[in-house]
């Protein structure tokens, strides 16, 4: 075997660009591409630093480049350490304080640069921007991490309840953090034990990932921050851009919130929220047609550049040339699924509420008439049963999560599984404005010594396509304890539209986007034997209520005010 490998590697400088190789404290040269606007420096200077390969399409930077030229920025893109034309060794997240301060470093003493700072980017870019705030460079007056989060692969855990592991992050750090390059080559997820799916991969490349024998099976200790964790890094301004379609936008609104609690940084704190995934995919032109899709189609991409790009423009506008003033600025930019884009003074917007709506006919739920979402409290007597088979999984939906509104499924199929309870609100007779976050409690019992809950909000329409609004996920821990606990849902921006309802799903998995629980105390990715099990959704005490964020003009929505 071997043959289906592609090696992916360096696309061509483009003319637009200068190479460097720029030199990190340990001697490691670093490839970066310089872009200079025309007429006399100097300028303020924007770096991103990214393991994508600088040059591609993928990422398109001589396409933002002319953007960010045009209005007056120097742009400066590296490919990260290890990572194709620059050297050292390919391991991810271990080097990229230091490197993100060296370069900084480097870039301010530039001539063409006039000592002001700032970074942009997706993802492993955005995160390159928290290690380096990590750093504390003073250069480094502004940044926009993008559908990101200051540790990607940390496991969260709350009170009984902890992150599902992803499988899709397994395979990133197979495909992208073997060596320079990136290997591109099918994974088999039918493998039992699942982390045998991945060793066959690394056989056939004939080189392993250190970045996932540091995070798989289990999460090794790591010093990404070493000169000290960024939240407690002098405030730097931060614009976070986030989607409400993004499979990252949890952790995303994780860091948010987290800054928010610190009045140091809220002081400076900003957020733009768009109706987007992770690859820039709109929900107004979801599913996307050839078109539209950005990532193949330059016309596509040149029109998707103005969401994508000009925030962070504007945003530095403010904080590294000074030509816009502070309070022009709004504090939080977003978009309304289904209405456009708004403004407000903060997240969730001002009057918005929290709202219950309480899961009640939960023996419905396993059938195809449904339980009830948005109606009276299930009494303490109620329950519903459902059964969850690991060698017959809930598929997921989309081959690729980080497109999601590529595909932009109907995902009304799932509902009709043995394993899935479904909870139906009543027809909207009016719009209903969501803004904020979303989350579910419940209590559960189970025969397993832990239970995976996969939750979805659907808007369904009058033909019955269910389409998704807000999802989260989480292990129970302690299933049977009695305890409530909640599944944070992230947050969302969206328009339910008068004629069409909510539905709320609740699934025992989602593979292979999520490792599968085994039904036993087993390691998920090494276990070998699997058990069938029992879970029980139960009535009373406080649980079985899907809170959601309205909107003041949607008052006369189901439900009733949380107190």
């Amino acid at each position: 075997m071997g043959n289906d490998i592609i090696r992916v590697g360096a696309e061509p400088v483009p003319e637009s660009a200068t190479e460097y190789f720029v030199p990190m404290r340990d001697g490691v040269l670093i490839a970066t591409d310089v872009y200079l606007p025309e007429g006399e420096g100097p300028w303020p200077a924007v770096l991103v630093r990214l393991p994508y390969d600088k040059d591609s399409r993928y990422v398109f930077f001589d396409r933002i480049a002319e953007r960010f030229t045009a209005r007056g920025y120097a742009v400066v893109v590296q490919d990260v350490r290890g990572k194709f034309r620059s050297g050292g060794e390919t391991v991810g997240l271990l080097n990229e304080a230091a490197d993100g301060y060296d370069s900084i470093e480097w870039v301010s003493t530039q001539p063409w640069n006039d000592g002001m700072v700032g970074m942009f980017g997706d993802s492993y870019y955005g995160f390159t921007q928290w290690a380096a705030i990590s750093a504390a460079h003073p250069a480094l007056k502004a940044w926009v991490p993008r559908v990101t989060s200051h540790d990607l692969f940390a496991p969260w855990v709350g009170d009984g309840v902890e992150d599902v592991p992803w499988t899709v992050m397994a395979d990133y750090f197979a495909h992208c953090w073997v060596d320079h390059e990136i290997q591109e080559y099918p994974i088999d997820y039918s493998r039992r034990p699942l982390i045998d799916a991945f060793e066959d991969g690394f056989r056939r490349v004939g080189a392993r990932s250190r970045l996932f024998d540091l995070l798989v099976p289990e999460r090794q200790p790591m010093d990404i921050f070493p000169f000290g964790h960024p939240f407690d890094s002098p405030p730097v301004p931060v614009l976070h851009c986030v989607g409400w379609f993004d499979n990252l936008l949890i952790v995303s609104m994780r860091d948010y919130e987290a800054l928010q609690q610190r009045p140091d940084w809220a002081a400076v704190q900003y957020l733009s929220a768009d109706s987007t995934d992770h690859e820039n995919y709109h929900l107004s032109l979801a599913p996307i047609g050839d078109a539209d899709d950005h990532l193949n189609d330059e016309p596509a991409l040149q029109r998707m550049l103005g969401i994508y790009a000009d925030p962070a423009i504007n945003f530095f506008d403010v904080f590294l040339k000074g030509t816009t003033p502070v309070e022009s600025f709004p504090r939080v930019q977003w978009h309304l699924g289904n209405v456009g884009y708004r403004s407000a003074e903060s997240w969730p917007p001002p009057g918005a509420q929290p709202r219950e709506l309480h899961l009640s006919s939960l023996s419905g739920a396993a059938t195809s008439v449904g339980g009830v979402l948005g109606g009276a409290a299930a009494g303490d007597d109620e329950v519903v049963e459902w059964v969850y088979d690991p060698n017959d999984l809930a598929p997921s939906t989309v081959e690729n999560s980080f497109a999601y509104l590529h595909e932009y499924p109907d995902e009304g199929p799932l509902l009709g599984r043995p394993d899935a309870l479904a909870f139906f609100g009543e027809v909207a007779t009016e719009p209903l404005d969501l803004a904020g976050p979303v989350s579910l409690r419940i209590r559960l019992e189970s025969t397993a010594p832990t239970a995976d809950v996969f939750a979805k909000l659907y808007d369904v329409d009058e033909s019955g396509v269910a389409k998704i609004v807000s999802r989260g996920q989480g292990i129970v821990l302690e299933p049977g304890s009695g305890r409530v606990v909640e599944i944070g849902m992230g947050h969302v921006g969206y328009r339910l539209r008068p004629g069409h309802r909510f539905c709320l799903a609740l699934l025992p998995s989602d593979f292979p986007e999520f490792v599968p629980n085994p039904g036993t105390a087993e390691n998920r990715w090494t276990a070998l034997e699997t058990a069938v099990s029992t879970h029980r959704l139960l009535g009373g005490d406080g649980g079985a209520v899907l809170v959601i964020t309205v909107l003041p003009a949607s008052s006369s929505a189901v439900g009733s005010p949380t107190t």
